[in-house]
């Protein structure tokens, strides 16, 4: 059976991303293209409804994000947002004007017809504006169905084209009916069920992988992160024995990390799993090296050395198992061309060409969040699927400045305290990454009555939805003095300990 699927067509929004979790909150699968796509992959995708997302250009700017009108001749249920309002009434004869007063934050809204989209909404809800552009006059067809006090026309609506259009931004949670706004459109409208479920998922995915894989076999890279779990766990479900797991030891994991993987995948799961000690090799090729671009490429390069090593016993693989996430899919075909670099990212997404193995990626549909679900429903104990997420190389850029397994120690020991403490007060699920950094600088200190000339430990907690903007999380003070006390009197070698209160921009999560 086809999924229902609704369409986002990109225009360059900063919460692009987030109107398609929430359509996915309403249980309808969604997938994101640029604006730009070809009817002819618009028809191919079938969608039961076409979301046009919001934008910061303007319709009047030169080179403005237009869509193929096609779109508008599919008979299909269209909601536009923001900027995909001010396109529809550009493109279907309306009139759009600079607002005499920009419209950014909240607004008031009062409704004037609550028909479909509207339906349920409260008069005069509180709405989420970020426009300089006003509709001046609805296209043919369209008429108001609620206002603001800046905006006459803040939401419109052609019910026998199925056809609508707002102002605000439904899927932030500053619009308090955004969510049924949003359900209203999906189920009601485009007359979608609510049948995306992680249940059904697996059952799709599993047929799938076995179809792709036929009588192969496949390996995955595990490292007892999320995402690389719950995909073993996925492919082990399809395909059994004929999967094999790689997990290479590289000198640079959490405490315990080693013990936790073997003992969760291969003694509970009895999936087959290949550990590889390897530290000894990465510790030599990083030592004396300080420059955080340089560790994460000797760690990215000789991971495929060791991965294509072990790899190449395993007879007969033929694919790899990768856990690609759809943020990452999005990303690659993105309209705004490549962004800057601002860090390497260590991932395994090279090994295909280097090995001549086909890649089978089970999770591109899927959003963190959804992967934490499907890991739940696949059995994946607690700890691993609500695990904060750890970067590629490891502790290697969280003890900035050289790396000696004396250092790694003192780092490892610092941030099992941070997690422990942070368990203990029930803020682990709230905070989105939590972690000790060990900096590359000594200060003076007093303990007992001598003098101490010792390393600091910076301790790093951000809340965030996607990793992508974060702020720093408010931990009570009672926490952070444990964190710190535990780790000055248990750690030798640190006496001083330091909070980072920066946010995500214009700082980065990771310190390298």
């Amino acid at each position: 059976m086809e999924r229902e699927k609704i369409l986002v067509l990109d225009f360059g929004s900063q919460y692009t991303q987030l109107i398609a979790r929430r359509v996915r909150e309403s249980r309808v699968y969604s997938e994101i293209l640029p604006f730009n796509a070809s009817m002819e992959k618009i028809r191919d995708f079938n969608p039961r409804g076409i979301i046009l997302s919001g934008s910061p250009s303007s319709v009047f700017d030169e080179g403005a994000p237009i869509p193929d009108r096609g779109i508008f001749d599919l008979d299909v249920p269209i909601l536009g947002i923001c900027y995909g309002m001010q396109l529809m009434a550009h493109l279907l004869g309306g009139e759009v004007g600079k607002a005499a007063r920009r419209e950014y934050g909240r607004a008031e809204i009062i409704i004037d017809d609550d028909r479909d989209l509207l339906w349920g909404v409260t008069d005069r809800s509180t709405v989420w504006m970020s426009h300089g552009d006003r509709i001046d006059k609805c296209p043919p067809g369209f008429h108001p169905v609620a206002h603001t006090e800046n905006s006459p026309i803040a939401a419109m609506a052609d019910h026998e084209r199925r056809m609508y259009a707002l102002q605000f931004h439904p899927e932030v949670v500053h619009t308090e009916d955004g969510k049924r706004i949003l359900q209203n459109f999906v189920l009601d409208i485009c007359g979608c069920s609510p049948a995306w479920q992680m249940s059904s998922f697996i059952k799709w995915a599993t047929e799938d992988i076995r179809n792709t894989v036929g009588s192969g076999r496949v390996i995955c890279a595990l490292s007892g992160g999320v995402d690389s779990s719950v995909v073993a766990l996925l492919v082990h479900r399809a395909i059994g024995e004929r999967l094999t797991c790689i997990f290479v030891d590289n000198g640079l994991l959490r405490k315990g990390e080693y013990r936790k993987v073997r003992d969760t995948f291969q003694r509970h799961f009895h999936i087959q799993l290949v550990t590889v000690d390897a530290r000894e090799r990465f510790l030599s090729l990083l030592s004396g090296v300080t420059d955080p671009e340089k560790k994460r490429k000797i760690i990215g390069n000789e991971f495929i050395k060791v991965f294509e090593e072990e790899a190449a016993k395993i007879e007969d693989a033929e694919f790899l198992a990768q856990g690609t996430l759809y943020p990452d899919v999005i990303e690659s075909v993105s309209f705004k061309g490549p962004s800057a670099t601002i860090k390497s990212h260590h991932n395994v997404g090279g090994l295909p060409d280097v090995m001549n193995l086909r890649l089978i990626e089970p999770l591109r549909e899927l959003f963190k969040d959804e992967v934490r679900e499907l890991g739940e429903e696949l059995g994946l104990p607690e700890e691993i699927c609500w695990r904060h997420p750890f970067p590629g190389p490891g502790l290697a850029i969280r003890c900035l400045g050289e790396i000696t397994p004396e250092r790694l120690e003192l780092l490892r020991e610092a941030d099992a305290i941070v997690l422990e403490e942070i368990k203990k007060a029930g803020l682990y699920r709230q905070i989105w990454q939590a972690f000790a950094v060990l900096l590359p600088v000594r200060s003076v200190g007093v303990m007992g009555d001598e003098r101490t000339y010792e390393y600091t430990i910076a301790v790093r907690a951000v809340t965030s939805l996607d990793g992508m903007t974060a702020d720093w999380a408010k931990i009570p003070d009672e926490t952070l003095a444990r964190i710190s006390n535990r780790i000055i009197n248990e750690v030798r070698g640190i006496n001083r300990v330091v909070y980072d209160i920066s946010s995500k921009p214009p700082s980065t999560i990771e310190w390298e």
